[in-house]
């Protein structure tokens, strides 16, 4: 028996109130809230939630926030393949409230993956991989 999933902010306030967001909980929204593969700028917004609440989730749930938020921003909007002034601002504004490891590591795949990105969103990146303390110490966490 199947049943409907409804793509609200219910699903990403429950992972919150949990406290993490397991392997498991990365499989099931893989297979039953993202199997269509659309990301909407709502969804996408709920899943920066996830990252604002700097919870320890699985690495699992870095991975598919890259692919998610690359989707939308890459290749879900138009034109595809071109990150827009307006999705760059939308991106950074998104980064800058969480400042984490995940936010950056979706910024520099949208810069990989993208065709053309403005000049100014590329230094923006830059800038808050050489700022952001969450990202300073995770380095310093994998290297030592």
């Amino acid at each position: 028996m199947s049943f409907a999933v409804e793509k609200s902010r219910t699903i990403i306030s429950a992972m919150i109130l949990g406290r993490r967001v397991t392997a498991q909980d990365v499989a099931w929204l893989r297979r039953e809230v993202f199997a269509d593969g659309e990301v909407t700028r709502e969804t996408a917004d709920e899943l920066f939630a996830v990252a604002r609440a700097r919870m320890n989730n699985a690495p699992e749930w870095t991975e598919l926030f890259v692919e998610l938020i690359t989707d939308y921003v890459v290749w879900q909007s138009r034109p595809t393949g071109v990150v827009t002034d307006e999705e760059a601002q939308w991106l950074i504004a998104r980064g800058d409230e969480c400042k984490s490891i995940e936010a950056l590591a979706a910024m520099v795949n949208v810069l990989a993956e993208a065709h053309r990105a403005p000049q100014w969103f590329v230094a923006a990146v830059r800038a808050r991989a050489a700022q952001w303390p969450a990202v300073e110490a995770a380095l310093r966490a994998r290297a030592g």
